[in-house]
């Protein structure tokens, strides 16, 4: 089974998903990257998605699920690099992604939770 890498940039993680995913690579992905949240103290996830020609129920599920856990350990998910047949897909499966952010590439995913982290400063200094 192909593992997803998960890279480290400051205290983002992120996931680049480059190979078809199968449902057993996306529990071992949902495993992996919990425990690295919690091992590195990330703030963020980014999980980038512009090479996933195809997202059935079972993952859009697990995107969601990834995010319920990361929000969990106190760390952000957003999904970047979403193509328009993937969310014409995930919408036609009645797939919401409740608490999942999109952003459209790596760079506005960034810029996404430095924006939540700003404002999430604001309203503790309050």
């Amino acid at each position: 089974m192909d593992r997803v890498p998960i890279l480290k940039l400051g205290d983002i993680l992120i996931v680049s998903i480059q190979i078809d995913l199968q449902d057993m690579s996306v529990l071992a992905l949902q495993e992996d990257l919990s425990e690295k949240v919690v091992e590195t103290g990330a703030r963020g996830v980014i999980i980038d998605i512009s090479a996933v020609e195809i997202v059935d129920s079972f993952i859009g599920r697990m995107l969601a699920t990834i995010a319920g856990i990361s929000r969990m350990l106190d760390a952000e998910t957003i999904v970047v690099g979403m193509r328009p047949a993937v969310a014409i897909t995930l919408v036609e499966l009645g797939l919401s992604l409740g608490g999942v952010r999109t952003a459209l590439n790596l760079e506005k995913g960034v810029a996404l939770l430095n924006q939540i982290e700003d404002a999430q400063r604001g309203k503790a200094s309050r």
